[in-house]
């Protein structure tokens, strides 16, 4: 299940990005009632010299395209990248123009340019958010060149030195490349974390199916019993009617002998269930340790499962599918990358449970030991296709934490090479001796 959701294209990952219209119609209709309001505070109010029509126009215009957009589409649609920057460039243009004839950037609503590219950052991909950034520095580049006045007290004129609108200009661009690029990373983390964890969610559910298959198969041999034993007393029956007819006889005795069969195969299933069930749920560290490190023993690679304390007084565990699945996957990872040996290390006394992890392969790069674990980091290099995309440590630390463990991931040292990972509990989250 997490093969599936690593191999998933990088589009089919970002269609969920798609930002919903009515979202942008609502941030639009507040738009255009901010700049209604402005435009008649200023011009009714302060009574300020401002081309009144002009900026009706273009407010205008906003409202019915998004008048238009809000009859056309329903309130669920999302909008593709490609109507998306179409829609927030028309913003833009709108709001651009709407300070071209009021000022430019001695308009103090000048720095509202930087809007439009925040939603896009935030909402789209990034190829798609770039030239929206580009158009915004190039307006704001255009804008003190503008022949039109800040609407002022008459009589009055503001006179900004060329040298002060270039530190407008700078703070605008300085703002607004900060914010868009903060807006899509903090944008790109939150929804690579959803993902993750949307994956780890589905992991999970698969290992508590695996870990119920006993009880099914209990059930299973409860309602066939007796269909089974129905079968049985009327092939008896049939045999001793048909016992002196050499047409049957070998059949109806092939019969009863092959229910038998299944009442026997039926019969063990529930004795399975009954006497093995405390076994399924329960089980000593040792043995859910051996039965972890059995499924990575045949890859060529040797693995060696070291016991540091006693076996007598070891903690006994709940059988647990995200532990388990988390265990197994670090193990595997370290088996992927070992060049010969794979050591797996148990300790425990009164206090905590250990089990350390270490492999002879090349260990982790710097960059990489220092986002170890985050989704969506690997250190499998980018031609190796048949890699994931990072989510299986992840994956297992997220459901190791969540037994209450706590993961350290590190290289070996410099007198040996490879990498180790140590997961640690309190012994009595894990043991269920200690829970009593």
């Amino acid at each position: 299940m997490a093969d599936k959701v690593e191999s998933m294209p990088e589009e089919d990952r970002q269609s969920s990005r798609r930002l919903r219209l009515e979202t942008l119609v609502r941030l639009r209709w507040l738009a255009v009632c901010g700049q209604t309001a402005t435009v008649l505070i200023v011009a009714l109010w302060l009574q300020f010299p401002l081309p009144v029509q002009a900026c009706i126009a273009l407010i205008t215009a906003l409202a019915i395209v998004n008048f238009y957009l809000m009859i056309r589409y329903p309130a669920t649609h999302r909008i593709d990248p490609v109507a998306a920057l179409a829609l927030l460039g028309f913003d833009l243009l709108q709001l651009c123009a709407l300070l071209f004839i009021t000022g430019g950037l001695v308009n103090p609503f000048a720095v509202l340019v930087c809007v439009p590219v925040i939603i896009a950052f935030a909402s789209q991909p990034i190829r798609y958010s770039m030239p929206l950034i580009v158009v915004a520095l190039a307006c704001i580049t255009i804008l003190p060149f503008t022949p039109f006045p800040l609407p002022w007290f008459d009589g009055a004129e503001i006179d900004i030195p060329s040298f002060m609108q270039f530190g407008v200009w700078c703070a605008i661009a300085s703002t607004m490349t900060f914010a868009a690029f903060y807006a899509y990373r903090v944008s790109m983390e939150g929804r690579q974390l959803a993902e993750a964890l949307a994956a780890t969610e589905l992991v999970l559910q698969r290992e508590k199916h695996l870990s119920q298959l006993d009880g099914l198969a209990a059930a299973a041999a409860h309602e066939l019993g007796t269909p089974l034993a129905t079968i049985s007393v009327v092939a008896k029956e049939m045999e001793r009617e048909l016992k002196d007819d050499d047409r049957f006889r070998e059949d109806v005795q092939l019969l009863r002998s092959q229910s038998e069969r299944c009442r026997d195969i039926l019969r063990r299933l529930t004795t399975l269930s009954a006497e093995g069930d405390a076994h399924l749920r329960r089980l000593p560290l040792s043995s859910m340790m051996e039965e972890i490190v059995a499924a990575h023993r045949e890859f060529g690679i040797k693995l060696n499962l070291v016991e540091k304390a006693p076996r007598k007084g070891e903690p006994v565990t709940e059988r647990n599918a995200g532990m388990m699945y988390g265990l197994g996957n670090l193990v595997e990872n370290a088996v992927d990358y070992a060049r010969q040996e794979v050591t797996v290390t148990v300790e425990h006394d009164q206090e905590k449970v250990r089990i350390t992890i270490e492999d002879d392969g090349e260990g982790y790069s710097p960059d990489i030991l220092l986002r170890i674990g985050e989704p969506y980091v690997t250190k499998r290099q980018k031609e190796d296709r048949a890699g994931g995309l990072g989510l299986g440590l992840f994956i297992a630390k997220t459901l190791l934490e969540r037994s209450g463990a706590v993961l350290t991931f590190e290289n070996r040292g410099p007198d040996y090479v490879g990498a180790r990972v140590r997961v640690e509990w309190p012994r009595v989250l894990i043991d269920t001796h200690s829970t009593k």
